[in-house]
């Protein structure tokens, strides 16, 4: 026996709007596409901004700091790997993700050792 004001309306769960996660995602991957034609200069900024701000951090590190030597290893294989995937033909998603990640990588790295 339904009556005409029943619980579950359709309508309810209508209102609620969670696009707000979406949009942000939605904007950022536009961004992203709408950078494909300048693949190069990701690739060459990625190189240039490592090279110069990342490569010299672990001599930094290891000689003021007493971090340990596989600060070496990490930045070497993030500074190769931005190399590879450059060269290699990967796309502009690839190359903005992998240098977004490589410097979050360096810099909590940086951070961790020198508390």
């Amino acid at each position: 026996m339904a009556t005409s004001t029943s619980v579950n309306h359709a309508g309810q769960w209508a209102q609620i709007s969670t696009t707000t996660p979406a949009k942000s995602i939605s904007k950022l991957d536009s961004f992203i596409q709408s950078q494909a034609e300048n693949k190069t200069f990701w690739f060459l900024l990625s190189l240039v901004f490592q090279g110069v701000f990342f490569l010299p951090l672990p001599a930094l590190l290891i000689y003021y700091f007493n971090a340990p030597t596989l600060i070496v290893i990490i930045t070497l294989t993030l500074f190769f790997a931005n190399i590879i995937a450059g060269m290699g033909g990967a796309g502009i998603k690839t190359l903005l993700k992998l240098f977004v990640a490589s410097i979050a990588i360096q810099v909590l790295m940086a951070i961790i050792c020198m508390l």
